[in-house]
């Protein structure tokens, strides 16, 4: 690279979701970006999850409202980046009545915008195949969208490259990071601005800084899987696990009373983080997950007995025979305790921000016009 290129409005470390929305925020402000990550091609959780831009549960005020923005961003970048919306909306399943009056107080939040309750008798509506005879209601929602993560973040770093200006530097990695310079193996990156979006990598760039946040780190199960039939007007789906996971569900008062019966009956899923979303793709595949285990350092391993699991709440929701998996994968994102996303100001010209609740694609968008915004007025 000459070095009359090596200068830069802002750098942005890390080609994830986080990093490629803040490039997407700078490079519409006008500013020259470089963004750079120490891998050849997106690896990590950006690419290892749904693509589904959900909105309905995500939790009250901050979060809900940059889902939103985001979910705008991702419809507007269709077009533009010619990534496809394969779905649309979400059916939350309510399988028991006390799941259906967390639906009813939902509802009745800002949240509830928009969105109707759906009785048994009227689900059919929405697409065949689920065993809606046996369900209590359900809780549609026209606010979310759905890509393909694996082919959307290649097609939106091509976009900030081909039309917008962005630089890329691949295989490179930052060794530090202290405005106005970055130290990387390919030698000295000047920028006035810098953003570092780590995933969960804690341990590189400012260690004592993100340390002090006591993050740790999440590992999920997730499988594709090719259904004998699939109604193509279902929306993506969602059951009774997720409104006690999802906070926008969770911190409803009648949420306590689903907790206690879903310990009782269904205390394995519970214990391994397993709540149930079903997307399909354009090949008629299904993405089906998911769960969460916490460590410091997560194993790399699957046991067949999650994804049991997990396929045990698909087949309480959906009719039919259990769908062939044809394909496997594990992912990790960055993880706390007490807040959904952190960003850190170790100076003006600096910014380190994680997204800690695996809402990246959901909220990305948003928190990085937020952060850019910031830095630039």
């Amino acid at each position: 690279m000459p070095s009359s290129s090596r200068s830069f409005d802002i750098a942005v470390v890390g080609a994830g979701i986080c990093g490629l929305a803040h490039a997407l925020a700078a490079a519409r402000k006008g500013k020259r970006v470089v963004v750079i990550d120490r891998d050849a091609q997106a690896n990590g959780a950006s690419v290892r999850n749904f693509g589904f831009i959900t909105v309905t549960g995500q939790q009250e005020g901050e979060c809900w409202n940059r889902a939103l923005r985001s979910r705008d961003i991702w419809a507007e970048l269709s077009e533009r980046a010619g990534i496809p919306i394969l779905q649309r909306g979400l059916l939350t399943i309510a399988r028991r009545p006390e799941a259906r009056l967390v639906l009813e107080e939902f509802l009745a939040t800002e949240m509830g915008r928009d969105c109707k309750l759906v009785e048994p008798s009227a689900l059919s509506a929405y697409g065949d195949g689920l065993n809606g005879a046996a369900f209590a209601g359900a809780l549609y929602s026209p606010h979310e969208v759905r890509v393909e993560s694996r082919e959307a973040i290649p097609l939106l770093a091509a976009y900030l490259e081909e039309q917008l200006g962005v630089t890329f530097l691949r295989q490179t990695v930052v060794h530090t990071a202290a405005p106005p310079r970055l130290d990387t193996n390919r030698g000295l990156i000047e920028a006035e601005t810098i953003v570092v979006c780590p995933g969960d990598d804690f341990h590189t760039l400012h260690p004592e800084r993100i340390a002090a946040y006591g993050l740790t780190r999440c590992k999920l199960h997730m499988m594709r899987a090719r259904p004998a039939r699939y109604d193509e007007k279902l929306p993506p789906v969602m059951s009774d696990l997720g409104l006690v996971r999802y906070l926008g569900y969770a911190e409803r008062p009648a949420a306590a009373a689903l907790r206690r019966r879903l310990e009782a009956e269904q205390g394995d899923q519970l214990a391994n983080g397993i709540h149930l979303i079903v997307v399909r793709s354009a090949d008629g595949s299904l993405v089906i997950g998911d769960s969460h285990h916490y460590a410091e350092t997560p194993d790399p391993f699957a046991p067949e007995s999650v994804d049991r699991l997990i396929l045990d709440e698909y087949a309480e929701v959906f009719a039919g025979p259990l769908p062939e998996v044809s394909e496997r994968w594990i992912g990790t994102y960055a993880s706390a305790p007490d807040r959904l996303m952190l960003i850190d100001c170790p100076c003006d010209a600096l910014r380190i921000v994680l997204i800690t609740s695996g809402t990246g694609a959901s909220t990305a968008f948003a928190i990085a016009e937020e952060v850019i915004g910031e830095l630039y007025g």
